[in-house]
């Protein structure tokens, strides 16, 4: 029982299991408002997401497992302190890819999307990171498609100005949800010799960049009911209290020059944008 247990947690720890829920529930997040409400078909489009995020974050790991050993936040990962063998990390991947494509397999754009994501963060972003300190902005493509995805399983048109609006702000929130991170973390980045913004800003420009870019994500998000999204008064007053929440806090970290940190804020503030927008079509 103790070495199920053990093998479990590495499973949680390689497939970045955090990350793989937030992918699926912005995934759910589309699916309910191309639909109009729940059915059951929709939890074989969020295992999908799931399985497809997962498998990605498992290919990641596997893919930088060299940068990984030389982070504390990461060195103690599956494959940096050797408690999984990298051709193990590799297999569980591609199974893991393999099985979100099956599940979404009856709608075929939702495939295409669910794979194009893949070869986004693996192929695109994931080496991007070495070479530029920019990476973020083209690897928040990664957090803008999964939205996309249950929306079109859910048989809604990939193109729909509605989505589209959604997927816009998913793209915009990524970007100062990593760089946030990077404040906290941005020695351990130059420790493995990344390019940083770190490197190329103080602590207190970056935290104005990061500022713009978190006043931009309430921008997005306050745009959506432009766009027909979340439609009902109450959605569209609970929307903007979570934005005037968001931009307190945003403020408060540029006063304390990056010093007091928004990260935690700025994920619950995705989280409660999802559930208003999941709630808007459920309630009505």
């Amino acid at each position: 029982m103790s070495r199920l247990r053990e093998y479990t947690r590495l499973l949680l720890e390689l497939s970045k299991v955090r990350i793989a829920v937030l992918s699926t529930a912005s995934a759910a997040t589309g699916w309910l408002l191309a639909a109009g409400g729940f059915s059951p078909s929709m939890l074989l489009a969020a295992a999908g997401v799931f399985c497809l995020a997962a498998g990605a974050g498992a290919l990641n790991q596997y893919q930088e497992r060299d940068v990984d050993a030389l982070m504390h936040r990461t060195a103690r990962r599956p494959l940096p302190s050797g408690r999984m063998r990298p051709i193990t990390a590799l297999a569980i991947a591609i199974v893991l890819i393999l099985l979100g494509t099956l599940c979404l397999a009856p709608q075929p754009v939702a495939v295409l999307l669910g794979l194009f994501t893949v070869l986004w963060y693996n192929g695109v972003y994931t080496p991007l990171k070495r070479v530029s300190a920019f990476a973020a902005i083209p690897g928040g493509v990664v957090g803008s498609v999964p939205p996309v995805i249950g929306w079109v399983a859910a048989g809604g048109d990939p193109f729909d100005i509605r989505i589209l609006a959604v997927a816009f702000f998913f793209f915009v929130w990524q970007v100062p949800h990593f760089w946030l991170l990077l404040l906290r973390i941005g020695d351990d980045y130059a420790r493995a010799g990344l390019p940083t913004l770190t490197r190329l800003f103080s602590r207190e420009q970056l935290a104005r960049i990061i500022y713009v870019w978190m006043i931009a994500t309430v921008v997005a998000c306050l745009s959506m009911p432009v766009f027909g999204v979340a439609s009902p008064l109450w959605a569209m007053a609970g929307l903007a209290a979570a934005s005037l929440w968001l931009g307190w806090h945003a403020t408060n970290m540029v006063r304390s020059h990056g010093q007091v940190l928004a990260f935690h804020q700025i994920n619950v503030y995705a989280l409660l944008v999802m559930t208003l927008l999941s709630l808007s079509v459920l309630v009505g």
